[in-house]
């Protein structure tokens, strides 16, 4: 018995040192943890259990028969985070770069398994060169295996996937099937086809970073929804982004404990200016309606025109859409339709009320947006809050102009109670384009058009820039002043709590996509 201890001591040791120190130490020097070291960081001291330490690859080719590490390049297991049951993997770029092979899938198969069972959050630390080539189709059959649970799991438990070393190849496709990606500056990066194949095939020259880096994916395509500085601010973050999530679809988030004040905040009366084409920053709205210091900002420097993120309200785990009046006046255009759908989603996905800020003038114009498919980009918003079956609550700040409107969660899509503040402006456009349009005629034969033009604009504006004609017809349940929108807030979602929608019985929608 006492051999065969030492024996298991050995082994488990071989797999703690995983490729080599040498090469430890030189990771090190980048600035990158190992993948215990990142396991150790995220999950709560002594939480951790492994499962599958003991595999190794099963591969005799290529003199592969040598070269045996005990985990097969990826720790995987499961522990805690602040007390709640997570599962956990992590690629060792030790063990031939973490490239991925059949039994190295298995493990992490193995985990999204226990994960849908169980009803808790799946974490990915990706560090890996790609598929094991070794191998050939058996570490291709490997990566499908995690694609096809990835899917299963959509919707069922969170999935955040942290870019921390290279991901490139079919590597890139669990990540973006996940509901999260955060990527580490300067040390990650992700590509379906690498510098070099570029180069051969467009004669393109680009680097690793300028190809698929953090800063190319957060502000250019989208891919990852946020960015950290290094390895422990990168754990700093996933463990901030399960704070607002549940364990699973089945729960709700965890509501902090909160004492109901005043809760009345002065400041909201001086964000928006008077001129109605003077910008103002969304969120300053934000900061003044949630709880202090807990706005979380989601693809922050992708599509600035629009803003989404958490945030708290009375302890409350709450998901903000927000036009953004300091980008593009906060017109919709492609990118941010596609943005706020896809959070829309995730936080319908997981049982987080929905509140909708509005001040939009309509959908961005030209050709380059048409031809880009901003009609289905656009729906994609629309059709993601029509969906949606969270409490869903609006506030129109300013603007909320033609088709836009409709789409910023009104009422006529289902949206749960619709407050605007006095200033707000519902119409089909704004009153200088409708009183050119309407008044065309008068205008004309005016001795002084321009005259006319400013008088019928004046006309139009007292008529129908104003919340009140929308609250008549009860699209508006209130006129608010500014200062009182968060008590009104706090008070409607603690109403809609108990919200329960059934939709109509079918397979699945037809999202256009």
């Amino acid at each position: 018995m006492t051999i065969k201890k030492e024996i298991l001591n050995q082994k488990v040791q071989e797999a703690y040192l995983g490729g080599g120190q040498v090469r430890i130490d030189k990771q090190h020097k980048k600035g990158k943890l190992t993948a215990r070291e990142r396991i150790h960081f995220l999950l709560d001291e002594g939480s951790f259990e492994e499962i599958g330490v003991l595999v190794t690859h099963r591969t005799t080719d290529f003199d592969m028969d040598k070269q045996i590490f005990y985990g097969d390049g990826v720790v995987t297991g499961y522990g805690t985070v602040n007390s709640r049951l997570v599962y956990v993997f992590a690629q060792d770029f030790t063990v031939f770069g973490g490239a991925l092979s059949e039994t190295h899938a298995e493990k992490i198969c193995k985990i999204m398994d226990l994960a849908m069972k169980t009803g808790a959050p799946v974490i990915g630390l990706n560090d890996s060169g790609g598929a094991r080539i070794q191998e050939g189709v058996r570490s291709l059959g490997g990566y499908a295996d995690i694609f096809y649970r990835n899917v299963m799991a959509s919707g069922v438990v969170p999935q955040i996937s942290a870019i921390m070393g290279p991901c490139a190849g079919g590597a890139v496709y669990s990540p973006a099937m996940t509901d999260f990606t955060i990527m580490v500056e300067d040390s990650s990066y992700m590509f379906v086809t690498g510098p070099n194949v570029v180069k051969t095939v467009t004669n393109e020259e680009v680097s690793s970073e300028e190809l698929g880096g953090a800063t190319a994916h957060s502000t250019k395509s989208g891919v990852t929804h946020l960015t950290a500085s290094n390895d422990i601010d990168c754990i700093a973050q996933i463990k901030q982004l399960l704070s607002y999530m549940p364990q699973s679809c089945e729960d709700k988030p965890i509501k902090l404990p909160y004492k109901l004040g005043d809760e009345v905040r002065e400041v909201l009366e001086t964000i928006v200016p008077e001129s109605a084409n003077q910008p103002y920053d969304m969120r300053e709205v934000i900061e003044g309606i949630a709880d202090e210091d807990s706005f979380y900002e989601i693809h922050k420097n992708f599509a600035e025109n629009i803003v989404v993120g958490f945030a708290r309200l009375g302890g409350r785990s709450i998901g903000i859409v927000a036009n953004q009046p300091i980008s593009m006046a906060g017109t919709l255009d492609v990118d941010s339709s596609r943005k706020a759908a896809r959070f829309t989603r995730t936080c319908d996905c997981f049982n987080i009320p929905l509140l909708v800020l509005v001040d939009v003038p309509g959908f961005l114009p030209g050709t380059d947006q048409e031809w880009n498919g901003i009609i289905v980009n656009g729906a994609k918003l629309l059709y993601a809050l029509s969906e949606a079956t969270v409490p869903r609550i609006s506030v129109i700040t300013r603007k909320a102009y033609g088709g836009a409107y409709d789409v910023m969660n009104s009422k006529h899509i289902g949206a749960d109670m619709n407050y605007a503040w006095p200033g707000a402006e519902i119409a089909v456009m704004g009153a200088k384009g409708a009183s050119e349009i309407i008044f065309r005629k008068e205008i004309k034969a005016a001795k002084d058009p321009d005259a006319k033009l400013a008088e019928k604009e004046a006309e139009y504006a007292a008529k129908f820039a104003n919340p009140y004609r929308a609250a008549q017809r009860g699209f508006i349940d209130e006129v608010i002043e500014p200062k009182y929108t968060r008590r009104k807030l706090i008070k409607a979602f603690a109403m809609l709590e108990n919200k329960a929608v059934q939709l109509p019985k079918k397979k699945h929608g037809n999202i256009p996509l």
